[in-house]
C-alpha cells in the first residue's frame, strides 16, 4: 500500500481544533492500514517526526431519505501527537 493511499484527508472539527497548539492532528486513514503505517506515512508525508498514533473505529451513522433508511460509510479516524522537536505541520498552522 502507498503511503499517499493510507491518508485519506484531515478532520477537522471542533475538537481537533483544539489539539493543533499542542501538535495533535487528526486523519481519517484506510480502514486497513495500522499504527505503524500511519506513522510512517506521516512522516514521509510531512517531513515531521510521530510521537505516538491513536486510531479509532468510527461506525456510519443511521441516515433516512422518505420511507428509506441506510448508514453512512464505517471509518477509520488517527489522532497523532508529532514530538516537541518536530516542526508543525504548515497545513493546520493557519488554521489555528
Amino acid at each position: 500500500m502507498d503511503v499517499r493511499d493510507i491518508i485519506i484527508k484531515p478532520l477537522l472539527s471542533e475538537k481537533s481544533y483544539e489539539g493543533i497548539p499542542t501538535k495533535k492532528y487528526t486523519f481519517k486513514v484506510d480502514k486497513r492500514s495500522t499504527k505503524t503505517q500511519i506513522k510512517c506515512a506521516i512522516e514521509e508525508i510531512f517531513e515531521v517526526k510521530v510521537q505516538y498514533v491513536h486510531t479509532v473505529n468510527c461506525s456510519g451513522k443511521k441516515k433516512r431519505m422518505g420511507k428509506t433508511s441506510g448508514y453512512t460509510p464505517d471509518f477509520k479516524k488517527a489522532i497523532v501527537q508529532l514530538s516537541d522537536a518536530s516542526k508543525p505541520i504548515e497545513f493546520f498552522e493557519s488554521l489555528s
